[in-house]
Formats: structure tokens, C-alpha cells, sequence
């Protein structure tokens, strides 16, 4: 909430600011992902009536393609203004003092850049991270090929960390320059209106851009390199996600858009120049790994891993007080022939980070063709951007860490009753789902909702007894997360009649679809398990028929039977690889089922002597707890069995049937 009032045509300087910002990270050779920063100048009346000069400028971690009004946060310009004449400043001071100046109770922080906005004269200025202008830089003439670009209207600054010091020089230099390029950072741009300075930023970018272009070398050409074979490619990614999970799990995404740069002649030299700006570090990290399919993994890890830690130990006296070495893991692997894997907590980060990898990979690989070389930033340089609070404070603002974050499971029968409830729940907590159902349809708008809470969730459209649907499920969680954690085989139908009428063709078909193919799948899920290397579990959804079964209900019964021996066999084989297989047995489960059709209905309500209308209730009743079973009620149990929470269970079957004495697990 705004604590003062626009005056003039604050308002619809602000409108401006705010669709610029938007233009500007709609477009990823401009900025990617929370990347750059811009602000305006206006007049305010403050909460007590006083007119001030204001500066509007976007909030750190917020991101320009989505900012909105709040995102851009009021500071006293004449409080910052006078911070110009100190000859220094450490940052604590700078982001107290800065803090300071706000002109509302906002939670986010001003830019790590709001100096850089303050000092300049101009109402409107922008920086962005362009990649052409990166290109341009990030080389050892850099400073040479912006002035003959420019014709030395553009001044050029060696890469200096965001603070006091570089607002206050390029301060300076706008005195005679129109634009400064900034080395590993970018362009800043400066003019009294919105447009203008839009503009501004577009020509120059597009000035580097022709540059480099007409510069670039023909010899630069991706080198042709052949495409791995898709089953060495899956067990590639199988075991780099395994090594990569031991201590948490995490998501693989292999993005071709990077096959270019893994492919390239000099990729070598375009990973040692590091990332392009400093803010590229936080996500692609000092370096990307190199790792093509058939190289000994653990290997390569482990020296990228010691790698990191002497980086580490060469510069631990500027390590903060209290802040721990990140992960010695790569964010992004290098595929020749592939692409790049990149690794998150999630599908989205992983995508993100590819996203910035791109980036700056390609900036790296431009610099090389155009001017022969691409620099890097000091290893000393580097890390006072990885570790500096003021950068680090952006990773507070991602979401804390959830239950199934990096987790990939597979869930059987997800569209409906018991599956969705699972499917969704572990979506929910993090989870990326592979959600296999016949019903195409129905399938696709569970998919959508499982979105909708927070996971990542993809469809896989079949019958469970066909092959092919269990070959595409178990290709999809390698495919699109880079592995599986867990299987919740769920799909089921209900078949009725008493053994003596019961055609043959339904038995198997009952048999076939809860028992057969669970069979299957669980057969398909423990080799890419064994692969994988850091275990994982199986839930299977029984009955409280395995254990207590009744007349008209004998196909169903042993198929459910035979599901809960599976899941203890399947602990046992499994066990040795650090596989729990556990089952959970519901009972008369109504809501959003497909399985009770209106045949099963009236065939269990005259089984049971009751009124069709009263079946709800009647099973509610026999239960020793008096309580309906709800879908929400069996994913809850599932949740925890295929959570850490039960690592020391396997083997075990877990009711959820309200208490049916009959039914105890024996």
C-alpha cells in the first residue's frame, strides 16, 4: 500500500515505467528472469503533507516481464542524492541508509542498483544485461570495441560489483557520455522520458548487435556432433540424477536449445568464461560441467566438486559470517550431441536456469567468434557476487522448500477418486507427476488442476494394460524430469458376480488391470531404479477386500489379494537397492470414483441387504470409527509412504478403511 500521492503526472510516468519494464523482459536477449533493473523520477506528497522528489525504481528480485505498480518502490531522492558527496561507502551503510529513504512500508528491497538510479539527472533510466552488448564487452579489447562501435559516445567501465562506487562513476561519466556499458553487466541508458530512453537502449543494443554479427567468424560454426542413442541418453540422465540426489532430490530438464553450444568447437573456452553478467553466478554457478554420455559420472562430479571447493577455500576470508558453501554440484551439464541438463528443485527452476545458461553460454561463444577470446570474470570477483549478501538476498525470496520438491512420481488411475487425490496432494507438496489414465479427457483437466496448486504434472494417456502406456509413463518421468522417485499404482476397476456365473473373460480382465499390469509397471520402475541409484518407493492401493472379502466380489477381491503380495515381494527384491514397497488398504471410497458405477451400486447394496440409496451410509456405519473414507483421507497415507517420513518402513500395510476388525492386516 502506497503511503503518499502522485503529483503532476506522477501516475502516468509510473504507467510508463511499468509497461517499459514489461517490454523489456518480455525480451530474453534484454534480460532473463528477474534480471536488470529501471526506475522514473516524480513528485510525491508524503503521509504528512510534505512534497518530495521521488524515485520509483524496481524492486530487487522482482522480475521486469511481470513487474507491476508495487513492484517499483518509492525512495526519497534527496535523501539519496546527498549520499553523493561521500568519497566511500561499505554496503551494510548503503542498504541501511538506502532503507532508509523509503517513502512506504513496503517488505521488498529497493535494486541493489538504487544508486546507480539516484545519481543520474535523468527522470527515466535503464539497465539491462543485453546479450549483444555482453558480447560486445566480455572480451579483452572490450573497452576498444565499444568506442569504435559507439564513436565514443558510450563510455566503457571494467567490471566493478553494484554499490556506491559504481553509481558514483558512471555518474560521472554521464556528464559526457549518453550510455555506459558496463563489463559483465551490461548497458545502463538514461533520458527525461520514457520513450526516449526505450529508444535509446534499443539502438545502442542493436548497434552491438550488427557488431558482433558482422564480426562473427564463419570458423565459430557449431562443429557437427552425433546425437547419442535415446536409451544411452535416458541411462545417462538415470545415473547423473542419481549422483546429483544422494543428499536432496532434484529435476533434470535436457534443453536442445543448448545443443550449439555443447556442440561447439571452443566449448571449452566458452565455459571457462563463466557467466556473462554478475547475475547470471547465482543460477548457472562459476562454471557449467562438461559431461558427455558414456563419461564416468561420479568421476567428473567428484573433480567438479573439488573444484569448487578450492575455489572455495582460495577465498573463504571473504566468505560473510555465517553463510555456508553453497552446494559443489553443477547447475548445468553440457551434453555433446544432447544439449544441456540443467538441474533445480523443480521443473520450472530447471527451466529458468536453462533459460540463463543460454544466455550465457551464447554471449561467451559470440565474443569468441567475433573477437577471439571471451573473458571471464576474476575468480576473486566471482565469488564476491556469489557470496555477497545484497546478491544472496534474492534466493530468500523463493519459496521455502517443500516435501517433494525434485521428487518425480508416477501415479496410475490419476484422473479420478483416489489417483487425483494422490496425484494432486503430492503436487501440492512439490512434486512432479507423471499422471497415467485412460480417460484422455478427464485426464487432461486433472492435469491442469495438479498445475494449479504448485507442481508439475504430465499426462499420460492409455490403458495400464497395454505395454506401450507403461513404456510411455516410465519414459516420460526420465524424459521430462530426468527420473523417477516413486510409483503409486492405483488404476483399478470393480468387477462383479459370483464365481459360479462370472465369465472367464471378465476374471482376466479384473486380474489384468489391478494385478497384471501393477505387475508390470512395478517390473518397468525397478530397473530404471536400480539405474538411478538412490532407491525410491512403491505404493500400492489394495482394498479392504484383500483381507476381508465378500460374495459377488471374488475377481476383484483376489486381484487386490494378490497386489498386497506383490507390494511384499516387491519389498523384498527391492530392498537391496534401498526400494520400499508398502500398500494401503482403503474401503468403499466414494467420492469422485469411477469405480462404483451404477452396476457395482446395486450389486454391493444387494450383496449387503441395504437400500441403494443408503450404501454411503451403510459402510460408514460398519467401521469402527463411524466415518465415511474419503479420497483425501487414502492420499494422505500415500503421501507418507512415499515420503522420507516412513524410511524405515517397507512391506507394510496401512488401513484406511475407518476400522474394519475383519480386515486387519495378518
Amino acid at each position: 500500500m502506497r503511503t503518499f500521492t502522485m503529483l503532476d503526472d506522477g501516475a502516468e510516468q509510473l504507467n510508463q515505467l511499468v509497461a517499459r519494464s514489461n517490454r523489456l523482459g518480455a525480451d530474453e536477449t534484454m534480460v532473463v528472469h528477474g534480471g536488470g533493473n529501471t526506475s522514473c523520477k516524480v513528485r510525491v506528497e508524503d503521509a504528512l503533507g510534505s512534497v518530495r522528489s521521488a524515485l520509483l525504481v524496481k524492486a530487487s528480485g522482482s522480475d521486469l516481464r511481470t513487474a507491476a505498480h508495487q513492484h517499483f518502490l518509492g525512495l526519497d531522492l534527496e535523501q539519496l542524492r546527498a549520499l553523493r558527496s561521500r568519497d566511500s561507502m561499505p554496503d551494510e551503510e548503503m542498504e541501511f541508509l538506502v532503507g532508509r529513504a523509503k517513502l512506504e512500508p513496503a517488505v521488498l528491497k529497493p535494486s541493489i542498483e538504487t544508486l546507480l538510479h539516484a545519481f543520474l539527472p535523468a527522470e527515466h533510466v535503464d539497465h539491462v544485461h543485453a546479450d549483444a552488448i555482453c558480447a560486445l564487452a566480455n572480451h579483452s579489447r572490450g573497452g576498444q570495441a565499444v568506442e569504435e562501435v559507439f564513436a565514443g559516445e558510450v563510455a566503457f567501465v571494467e567490471f566493478v560489483r553494484p554499490g556506491f562506487e559504481l553509481s558514483a562513476r558512471v555518474a560521472r561519466l554521464a556528464e559526457r557520455s549518453r550510455a555506459v556499458v558496463l563489463g559483465h553487466h551490461g548497458l545502463v541508458t538514461w533520458a527525461d522520458t520514457s520513450d526516449d530512453v526505450e529508444a535509446i537502449t534499443n539502438e545502442l543494443v542493436e548497434q552491438a548487435k550488427a557488431h558482433v554479427a558482422k564480426r562473427r567468424s564463419a570458423t565459430s560454426a557449431p562443429r557437427a556432433h552425433p546425437a547419442p542413442d535415446a536409451e544411452d541418453l535416458r541411462r545417462h540422465r538415470l545415473q547423473l540424477r542419481g549422483a546429483l540426489s544422494r543428499e536432496q532430490r532434484v529435476v533434470l530438464h535436457l534443453d536442445e536449445r543448448l545443443r550449439p553450444i555443447a556442440d561447439h568447437p571452443q566449448v571449452d573456452e566458452i565455459v571457462e568464461a563463466g557467466a556473462a553478467t554478475a547475475d547470471h553466478i547465482l543460477a548457472v554457478r562459476p562454471r557449467s560441467l562438461i559431461l558427455g554420455v558414456g563419461e564416468p559420472i561420479a568421476e567428473s562430479l567428484e573433480q567438479f566438486a573439488a573444484s569448487y571447493r578450492d575455489y572455495v577455500e582460495r577465498h573463504r576470508e571473504l566468505l560473510p559470517d555465517g553463510v555456508e558453501p553453497r552446494s559443489a554440484a553443477p547447475a548445468v551439464v553440457l551434453v555433446p550431441g544432447a544439449g544441456a541438463l540443467t538441474v533445480g528443485e523443480g521443473k520450472a527452476r530447471a527451466v529458468q536456469i536453462a533459460d540463463i545458461a543460454l544466455h550465457t553460454h551464447t554471449v561467451a561463444a559470440d565474443a569468441i567468434g567475433a573477437f577471439g577470446d571471451a573473458s571471464a570474470l576474476s575468480s576473486e570477483d566471482t565469488f564476491s557476487v556469489e557470496y555477497w549478501p545484497l546478491e544472496m538476498y534474492k534466493l530468500t525470496l523463493r519459496p521455502p522448500r517443500r516435501d517433494f520438491d525434485g521428487h518425480v512420481f508416477i501415479v496410475t488411475g490419476a484422473a479420478s477418486g483416489i489417483g487425483r487425490a494422490c496425484a494432486e496432494a503430492l503436487a501440492r507438496d512439490g512434486a512432479a507427476v507423471v499422471a497415467v489414465d485412460r480417460d484422455e479427457p478427464v485426464l487432461a483437466d486433472a492435469t491442469a488442476a495438479f498445475q494449479r496448486v504448485g507442481g508439475m504434472a504430465v499426462p499420460v494417456a492409455g490403458d495400464v494394460t497395454d505395454a506401450r502406456t507403461l513404456d510411455r509413463c516410465i519414459d516420460a518421468a526420465v524424459d521430462e524430469f530426468g527420473g523417477l522417485d516413486g510409483v503409486v499404482l492405483n488404476a483399478g476397476i470393480a468387477t462383479v458376480g459370483e464365481l459360479e456365473t462370472l465369465p472367464t473373460d471378465e476374471w482376466r480382465r479384473c486380474l489384468e488391470v489391478n494385478l497384471t499390469s501393477a505387475f508390470e509397471l512395478t517390473q518397468r520402475a525397478l530397473r530404471v531404479l536400480r539405474i538411478q541409484g538412490v532407491g525410491g518407493s512403491l505404493v500400492y492401493v489394495s482394498s479392504k477386500n484383500a483381507f476381508s472379502p465378500g460374495a459377488g466380489f471374488g475377481a476383484y477381491a483376489a486381484s487386490k489379494a494378490g497386489l498386497v503380495q506383490l507390494a511384499r515381494v516387491a519389498a523384498i527384491e527391492g530392498g537391496p537397492l534401498g526400494v520400499r514397497a508398502n500398500a494401503v488398504n482403503p474401503d468403499a471410497v466414494f467420492g469422485g470414483s469411477r469405480l462404483w458405477s451404477d452396476e457395482v451400486r446395486e450389486e454391493r447394496a444387494r450383496a449387503h441387504g441395504v437400500p441403494i440409496d443408503q450404501l454411503e451410509q451403510f459402510y460408514a456405519d460398519r467401521n469402527l470409527l463411524g466415518a465415511e473414507v474419503r479420497a483425501h483421507d487414502v492420499a494422505e497415507a500415500v503421501a507418507f509412504l512415499l515420503s522420507e517420513r516412513s524410511s524405515r518402513t517397507t512391506g507394510s500395510v496401512v488401513t484406511v478403511d475407518g476400522g474394519v476388525a475383519a480386515a486387519f492386516p495378518r
